[in-house]
């Protein structure tokens, strides 16, 4: 189903909401509210206003509180959560599995978390704490416990038995996990073959060894890679000595895909992708005031390279008209570059070995496209000025400012990585400094040494 079906019936779906709210009939909206998926009733609440959200979220039936809890983004899950009572939060939060409830349970109240532990199982509290020692974007902090395993030397009648003494498997499960008798790590059996092959065949001879255990330390960023170029369902999470600790399935891996994407899109504008849309005016304002105050200095900066060429601007009005394009046209050209190398990174497909290729590649093109658009915009400068020397002027400044664009491009977010920091939230605010501050810098600097 392609996302502008999925837009076109959460549209719908928010419409009829607002009518039924509207008209009063909280019964039908009950009906309709609890007949949705947690993760539906999560996308609605996050595009409600908060007197809207405050009354949907009394409607929800309480045993989906907890999974609609999981579903929302970070700032709305803190709102909802100040407003329950403690004896909700613990129903809430005792309905979910091991992996779901330590993604919210730092996020509940200590008197609730407490009430929480002392009513789990110690099995359970035991597998709560294996996922908590990890790190919450690590392999470790993403996998569920809940995992079926079967050593080699039986029979697939003995696991057949086995899997009907435990009445159910977990959801997402399409292969076991072959394990010794010190529950490290063999390989798989997928339950085709169990269902397929002889009752009497030993586990060993269908052993799969083509899913590599996912160290428990690896980045969710780079997990994701994994399901997503060998195509996995579900995949086993190892110690530092093979160990089986648990297993990652796919529904887990498209979350952190979606918040990896929404991150990247959110970082642009120096947002967070847990923002929520209808938070309180000054709640919102709070948030954005910090990156607006960043890029005032940056244009202060701009500003003030200008005012080093006041003299000159002064005498030749036309490089005041002029002058927005050399600027623009670098910081195009340089977030094309910073955008495709952002991509890069996060796939994982740039590294130490390729940066010289890439950025040999991108000062190319940018020489190219600097000449290119060079000519053009020193044509409509002589036809319009009437004058040959703003002409070259402006396209030498062009073809220096793309030549520095592209070099930035590509440098500015992998120093980025390699210092710690987010690429995608600091590489855009550097970049258009240096276009701008280099675009004035050359252009009026030309202007001041030809033209005066």
């Amino acid at each position: 189903m392609s996302d502008s079906t999925d837009n076109e019936k959460h549209q719908q779906r928010l419409q009829r909401f607002a009518a039924a709210l509207e008209s009063g009939t909280l019964v039908n909206v009950r009906n309709m509210l609890n007949g949705l998926h947690p993760a539906e009733i999560a996308h609605l609440l996050e595009s409600l206003p908060p007197d809207e959200r405050e009354l949907v979220w009394e409607l929800v039936d309480s045993e989906l509180d907890g999974d609609t809890l999981l579903h929302v983004n970070d700032e709305l899950r803190a709102s909802l959560i100040r407003d329950m009572s403690p004896h909700e939060l613990v129903a809430a939060a005792g309905g979910l599995d091991t992996d779901d409830l330590a993604d919210i349970l730092q996020d509940l109240p200590d008197a609730v978390i407490q009430e929480v532990l002392q009513s789990m199982s110690v099995q359970d509290r035991h597998r709560l704490e294996a996922v908590l020692s990890f790190k919450e974007d690590t392999a470790g902090g993403l996998m569920n416990t809940d995992t079926i395993t079967v050593r080699p030397d039986v029979t697939l009648d003995v696991v057949l038995r086995y899997l009907r003494l435990r009445g159910k498997i977990p959801e997402m499960t399409d292969n076991l996990f072959v394990v010794n008798r010190n529950d490290y790590y063999l390989g798989t059996l997928s339950l085709t073959s169990l269902l397929t092959s002889q009752p009497s065949v030993p586990v060993s001879d269908l052993l799969s060894k083509d899913i590599e255990g996912i160290p428990a330390t690896l980045p969710t960023t780079e997990v994701a890679n994994i399901f997503e170029h060998r195509d996995l369902v579900s995949a086993p999470v190892i110690d530092d000595h093979n160990k089986l600790l648990g297993r990652i399935t796919i529904d887990d891996v498209v979350d952190v895909i979606r918040e990896k994407s929404d991150h990247s899109l959110m970082s642009l504008a120096g947002l967070d992708e847990e923002d929520d849309m209808f938070a309180p005016v000054f709640v919102s304002a709070r948030h954005r005031a910090i990156w607006l105050g960043a890029n005032l200095l940056t244009a202060f900066l701009a500003s003030w390279v200008i005012g080093l060429f006041e003299a000159t601007l002064s005498k030749v009005v036309a490089l005041a008209v002029l002058m927005p394009i050399v600027a623009s046209m670098g910081g195009i050209a340089g977030s094309q570059t910073l955008t495709l190398v952002i991509r890069g990174i996060a796939l994982g497909q740039i590294g130490d070995s390729n940066a010289r290729y890439l950025l040999t590649k991108e000062l190319s093109v940018g020489i190219l496209n600097g000449l290119l658009w060079a000519l053009v915009v020193a044509g409509v400068a002589v036809l319009w000025f009437h004058d040959f020397q703003i002409g070259w002027i402006i396209a030498a400044a062009i073809v220096i400012n793309l030549i520095i664009a592209a070099l930035t491009g590509v440098a500015i977010p992998i120093l980025l990585r390699k210092l710690g920091a987010d690429p995608a939230l600091g590489g855009s605010v550097l970049l258009t400094t240096v276009t701008d501050c280099v675009g004035f810098m050359v252009f009026l600097g030309l202007a001041t040494i030809f033209l005066m």
